[in-house]
């Protein structure tokens, strides 16, 4: 049994995450400021493994608190880091706090890395690296162009800083280039639950039909797709994290094949804002209020994985389809919303 930090463990991917260390028997540390999640989703990681993770709120934009954290946590084998801002459009908006909170605690923990003398990163990165492809599906030797928001320039920049650290320091880390998690557990005691408005694409969707938002905004009709809709790599939470718990087993076993690596998560195929539309309404029966509204900026056209690293390397592959994703939120939202 490995104990492993979470950062961001009771955010949306954290917490599943957490669920997937313990179901493997590792023991699971969080470190969460609240500012996106609740404690609810500890009480569901407890519900669904039978097992209550130590929980320490912490600022990691402050040093100090991170510091006070590590002094009494010296003794972790692993670190995987989530903790960050999440939302292209909103990044384009707010950049400098994207910079202060995704890049800031970022370096602050890989300094108590250094000065502790731990070891095995996984660092939570994005498809959004890659800006926009000139081809796809996307592998992980295209090339890393201009991001087009914030939010993916402080996880190109983020992978920049781990591999600079390593290079001087010497530990061992995996980015995971995951491409768009949605869903929840199946259980429904934990999922995407966002405070505020949601600025994610599956929550909007399962909250406009539970009657929570009015209307859905679907960001433009005339990308070049097939029906003019932007298209992502939709990837169902649960097999995020188990990829998340592949990789930091991949450290501890010193499997890896370099310092440092980086892997693409996805299905491997590319859905449109309006297929995943017809995916909700199909497996919930229900009838979405949506309209066409002028493009978002920052936005990429289309972007879907290639896997064949994933699946070879990690032995890791996608169980679950967008129907099960569709049909896990849609289970998740109603139980939240007492539907």
């Amino acid at each position: 049994m490995a104990k492993i930090l979470v950062t961001g463990g009771l955010g949306f991917i954290g917490s599943h995450t957490v669920v997937e260390l313990i179901n493997a028997g590792h023991e699971a540390v969080i470190v969460d400021d609240l500012s996106n999640a609740t404690m609810q989703a500890l009480s569901g990681i407890e519900k669904i493994t039978g097992k209550c993770p130590e929980f320490v709120r912490v600022d990691l934009k402050n040093k100090k608190e991170v510091q006070n954290f590590f002094s009494s946590h010296s003794d972790l084998d692993g670190i995987i880091h989530f903790a960050a801002f999440k939302a292209v459009g909103e990044s384009v908006y707010k950049p400098l706090e994207y910079y202060e909170n995704n890049l800031g605690s970022l370096v602050y923990i890989l300094q108590e890395m250094r000065d502790l003398s731990l070891d095995n990163f996984i660092f939570s990165s994005s498809c959004t690296v890659y800006g926009q492809a000139d081809e796809l599906p996307i592998t992980e030797n295209s090339p890393v162009k201009s991001a087009l928001s914030p939010y993916g320039n402080t996880k190109q920049v983020g992978e920049e800083i781990i591999k600079d650290a390593i290079e001087a320091h010497g530990f061992n880390a995996i980015s995971l280039r995951y491409f768009n998690p949605i869903g929840a557990h199946p259980s429904a005691e934990i999922g995407e639950s966002p405070l505020g408005v949601p600025l994610n694409l599956v929550p909007f969707v399962t909250q406009t039909a539970a009657g929570v938002r009015q209307q859905l905004s679907v960001f433009g009709n005339d990308y070049e797709t097939r029906d003019g809709t932007n298209e992502r790599d939709y990837i169902h939470v649960v097999d995020v994290a188990k990829a998340h718990v592949i990789a930091v087993e991949r450290l501890l076993k010193r499997k890896n094949l370099t310092n440092y690596e980086f892997f693409n998560l996805g299905t491997g195929t590319g859905s449109t804002v309006l297929e995943v539309i017809q995916s909700f309404e199909r497996v919930s029966g229900e009838s979405l209020n949506y309209k066409i509204v002028e493009r978002r900026r920052g936005d990429v056209t289309a972007a879907f994985a290639d896997t064949t690293k994933a699946n070879a390397e990690l032995a890791w592959k996608t169980e679950k389809t967008l129907d099960d994703a569709m049909t896990d939120a849609w289970r998740w939202e109603k139980k939240i919303r007492n539907i």
